[in-house]
């Protein structure tokens, strides 16, 4: 069994698609269709079933495709490990972040690790902090900063990097406006603004919701920080916020929740192991936190 092997059936696992794996790999098809085939016969089963549409995972598959996930994170540890003792970092790093990352500044924090390791690619991407933790753990992101997901998948690592009251955003005119503090059993009747449903952002408030018992109702869903902001201030709705949200909008009153106060956390997750790679920017973006909050 080779990685190589390994490393297409990982690819056509995840893309669903022989032609799509073969794009994102930059191979031929017929190259990669036989060294599944190859793969197939060495381990004596099927892992794939095909159609004209798409690929699914056998019994079989499924049961390969953790531990061909395990195999070449290892492999690339092994070369993250012989590059350190050696004081270089080589390859390429892939981060996912949320929108509005106020634990720090992450480009600032980016720039200094690029110019001390010149030999690493830095790749960057946005999400939800749901698909940005599922995207860890498939290997396609080395490091994700997020808020904690409700519900964090298996093989990852999750560190935590700060804690922040959640409060109320609403228009300047609302009736809760001029409040010193709100309990979230009053915002019941209230239209919300918030996040799509598969971002942990959304997740946070509709557990703290649940919890003070509130069945509500969103009028609006948006995807960056700006436009809720702007839609509350608008007075199309209210929304549950970390206080950080507040230096955003002048237009906009942010209201504290009744103590004792419902957090937001912001994690970073790795993959286990974790790439020497992303520990080491992992490091400096700890170290720059530490530097902010004193």
């Amino acid at each position: 069994m080779e990685l190589r092997q390994l490393e297409y059936f990982v690819a056509v696992a995840e893309e669903c698609h022989f032609t799509r794996a073969a794009k994102r790999l930059h191979v031929a098809q017929s190259g990669l269709s036989a060294s599944i085939r190859s793969l197939e016969r060495e381990l004596g089963a099927p892992l794939l079933h095909r159609t004209t549409r798409n690929v699914t995972l056998t019994a079989a598959g499924h049961a390969l495709l953790h531990e061909a996930r395990r195999a070449l994170c290892a492999v690339d540890s092994a070369r993250d490990a012989v590059a350190a003792v050696n004081g270089l970092l080589r390859g390429e790093l892939s981060i996912g972040t949320l929108q509005c990352l106020h634990v720090v500044d992450l480009p600032a924090v980016l720039a200094g690790f690029v110019n001390a390791h010149p030999g690493i690619e830095v790749r960057l991407r946005q999400g939800g902090s749901g698909d940005l933790a599922e995207q860890v753990r498939t290997g396609r992101l080395d490091l994700a900063f997020a808020v904690r997901p409700a519900r964090c998948p298996d093989g990852v690592l999750v560190h935590s990097l700060d804690n922040e009251p959640l409060v109320l955003a609403c228009a300047g005119g609302h009736s809760l406006a001029q409040r010193d503090q709100v309990d979230p059993r009053e915002l019941g009747e209230q239209p919300f603004v918030d996040f799509h449903r598969d971002w942990g952002t959304r997740d946070v408030v509709d557990r703290v919701l649940t919890e003070a018992g509130v069945e509500r109702r969103v009028a609006l869903e948006v995807t960056d920080v700006h436009s809720l902001l702007e839609l509350v201030a608008c007075g199309l709705g209210i929304a549950l916020v970390p206080r950080s949200f507040s230096a955003k909008n002048g237009q906009v009153r942010f209201v504290p929740l009744a103590s004792p106060a419902p957090t937001w956390e912001t994690v970073a997750i790795t993959g286990d192991p974790t790439s020497t790679a992303a520990a080491a920017l992992l490091a400096d973006v700890q170290e720059a936190s530490r530097g902010a909050s004193t």
